[in-house]
C-alpha cells in the first residue's frame, strides 16, 4: 500500500520538512549552539542598554529573564514544529517569562543572520584551538624521539627505492617543519575567525546606535568583521579553516604510511608499542599496528570532509544562504573531530614506537645509499667533474655482485674500473673506504638542512623555542575565551545590583 503524503499541508512546517531538516537543525543547535547563542543574547542585551537603547529597566527584566530560562528543559526539548528553530524557541520562552513586549525588544538591531555567524565563529575558533593544541603535543612527543635519534642512521627513499643514507632525527625534523607549518597556517586560520559579525543585521546593519566594538569585547572576539554584507555572506574564515586542516591531514597521512611501512617484518625499523597494536582471532603471532591504521583512515575521512565543506559552499550566492548554515557546520565540527581524533591517537602511538637502530643501520651500509658520496669523494681528491665521477662509479656499481657487498669489494671494483678507463686513482684506500661509511656520509652533510647531527640538533633547539612561542600563544588564546563569559557575568551584575 502506498503512504500518501499532503502535498498542500495547511500551515509551516510541511511534515517533511519538519522530519528531514528542522528536526535535524533543532538538535544539531541544541548540542553545538545552546551556550554561545545565550552568551549572545547576554551581551546584545548589555550593549543596548549600555547605548540606552533600552531602559536600565527593561535591561533588568530581560537579563533576569535570561538567567530563569530552563536550560535543562531546552536542551531536552524534542522539535514540534510550534517554532522554526531553537532560537524562536528561546525567544518564546522568554516572552512566557517576562511578556512579549519587553522580550522583543532583545532583538532590536540584530538578525539571525548576524547571529548565526556568530555562533559559528565561536564554534569554530575553539575547533581550531582544540586542534592545534592536539598538532602541538604530537610534535612534542617527535621532538622528543628525534631527540633520540641524533645518530641513528637509516636510509632515505626517493621514488620508493632507497637512495641515500640519513638520520632518523633528520627525517623526523622534517616532520616537524610541516606540522610548525600546520600550527602557523591555525594561528592565522583563528585570526580571521575571531572578528565579530554581531551588528551586521540582515546585511546592512542598522540605524540603531548599536556599538559593535562593545560586543566585541564580550564575547572574546579580537576584532570586528568590518564591512556588513561580507560579514553575512563572506566564508573564506570557513574555508582557511579547513583548508588548514586539509593540509595537515595530507601530510600526516604521508608520514604515517611511512610508519606503517617501517613496522612490517618485512622492513622492521620500528616496533610499536603492545598498547598499539592487536592480534588475529585466528592467528596468534600477529602484531597488528592497527593504531596507525586507525590514524590513516580518520586523517583521510577529515580530508575527505573538508573537501566535502568546501565543495558544498563553491559556486553559492554572495550572500545570506542556507547552503552554508544549519546543514553545512555540523559536518564542519564533524571533520575537526576527526581530525583531532587522529592527530591525538598518532602523538600516543609515536610515543610508543621503538627502534630498531640495527636494523636501520643494516640498510643504510647497504644498497650502495653511499655511491653520491663516493663520486663526492672521487671528484675532492683525483679533482674529476661530477660526471666524470658518477661514471666510474655507476660502472663500479654494475660489476659487484650484490646490494650488500662489502664495501672493500666496492673499493676493488672501482680501482678495476678506473685502470680499465685508464684513469687510476691515487686516493688513499682508507678514504675510499671511508666515503662508503653511512655514518661519513651523514657527518660531512652539514648543510643547512642537512643530516649531519649538530645540523640537526640546532633545527630542535630552534623547533623547542617554536613550540614554546605557540604554547604561550595557544595560553593566551584559551584565557581569552575562558575570560569573556565572566566580563559578560560582571557587567550583568553591575547592571542588576
Amino acid at each position: 500500500m502506498k503512504q500518501k503524503h499532503d502535498t498542500k499541508p495547511a500551515r509551516f512546517p510541511a511534515p517533511v520538512y519538519a522530519e528531514t531538516i528542522l528536526n535535524h537543525n533543532f538538535a544539531d543547535a541544541q548540542r553545538y549552539f545552546f551556550a554561545p547563542l545565550m552568551h549572545i543574547h547576554y551581551a546584545h542585551g548589555l550593549m543596548l542598554t549600555k547605548q540606552r537603547i533600552l531602559t536600565r529597566a527593561e535591561a533588568r527584566t530581560i537579563l533576569q529573564g535570561l538567567d530563569a530560562l530552563e536550560r535543562g528543559k531546552i536542551l531536552r526539548a524534542k522539535y514540534d514544529g510550534s517554532v522554526e528553530d531553537l532560537f524562536f524557541y528561546i525567544e518564546r520562552e522568554l516572552s512566557r517569562l517576562i511578556g512579549e513586549e519587553v522580550a522583543g525588544k532583545l532583538h532590536i538591531a540584530r538578525s539571525r543572520n548576524d547571529i548565526d555567524v556568530t555562533l559559528y565563529r565561536m564554534k569554530l575558533r575553539v575547533e581550531v584551538l582544540t586542534l592545534t593544541e592536539e598538532l602541538a603535543a604530537l610534535r612534542d612527543a617527535l621532538l622528543t624521539l628525534a631527540k633520540a635519534n641524533l645518530k641513528t642512521v637509516m636510509p632515505a627513499h626517493t621514488h620508493t627505492q632507497p637512495a641515500q643514507p640519513t638520520t632518523l632525527a633528520h627525517y623526523l625534523s622534517a616532520a616537524l617543519e610541516f606540522i610548525s607549518r600546520d600550527i602557523t597556517r591555525l594561528r592565522a586560520a583563528f585570526a580571521t575567525i575571531n572578528r565579530n559579525p554581531l551588528g551586521a543585521c540582515a546585511i546592512t546593519t542598522t540605524g540603531f546606535p548599536i556599538n559593535r566594538a562593545h560586543t566585541t569585547q564580550l564575547l572574546g572576539f579580537e576584532d570586528i568583521a568590518e564591512n556588513s554584507y561580507g560579514a553575512i555572506g563572506g566564508i573564506d574564515y570557513l574555508l582557511e579553516a579547513v583548508s588548514a586542516l586539509a593540509t595537515s591531514a595530507v601530510s600526516l597521512g604521508k608520514f604515517t604510511q611511512d610508519l606503517l611501512l617501517w613496522a612490517t617484518q618485512e622492513f622492521s625499523f620500528i616496533r610499536l608499542g603492545d598498547a598499539y597494536v592487536q592480534t588475529s582471532s585466528i592467528m596468534p603471532q600477529k602484531r597488528n599496528p592497527v593504531a596507525l591504521e586507525h590514524v590513516r583512515i580518520q586523517l583521510s575521512k577529515a580530508f575527505g570532509q573538508a573537501q566535502a565543506v568546501m565543495t558544498s559552499v563553491h559556486n553559492t550566492p554572495f550572500g545570506d544562504i542556507n547552503d552554508v548554515e544549519d546543514d553545512l557546520q555540523p559536518l564542519v565540527y564533524t571533520t575537526f573531530s576527526d581530525a583531532k581524533r587522529a592527530v591525538k591517537l598518532l602523538a600516543g602511538a609515536v610515543s610508543a614506537i621503538e627502534v630498531d637502530r640495527a636494523a636501520l643501520r643494516r640498510k643504510a651500509a647497504g644498497s650502495f645509499l653511499t655511491m653520491t658520496e663516493l663520486a663526492d669523494t672521487l671528484v675532492r681528491e683525483e679533482g674529476l667533474s661530477f660526471k666524470a665521477a658518477h661514471r666510474l662509479v655507476a660502472q663500479t656499481v654494475k660489476r659487484v655482485p650484490g646490494i650488500e657487498t662489502p664495501a672493500a669489494e666496492i673499493v676493488q671494483a672501482l680501482l678495476a674500473v678506473a685502470e680499465e678507463h685508464q684513469q687510476p686513482l691515487r686516493t688513499p684506500r682508507e678514504t675510499l673506504l671511508r666515503a662508503l661509511s653511512p655514518e661519513h656520509f651523514v657527518a660531512v652533510r652539514t648543510v643547512l638542512g642537512g643530516p649531519a647531527p649538530e645540523q640537526v640538533a640546532d633545527f630542535l633547539r630552534r623547533q623547542k623555542e617554536r613550540a614554546a612561542a605557540d604554547q604561550q600563544w595557544l595560553k593566551a588564546k584559551n584565557a581569552l575565551l575562558a575570560a569573556f563569559p565572566e566580563k559578560i557575568e560582571r557587567e550583568k551584575a553591575r547592571l542588576l545590583a
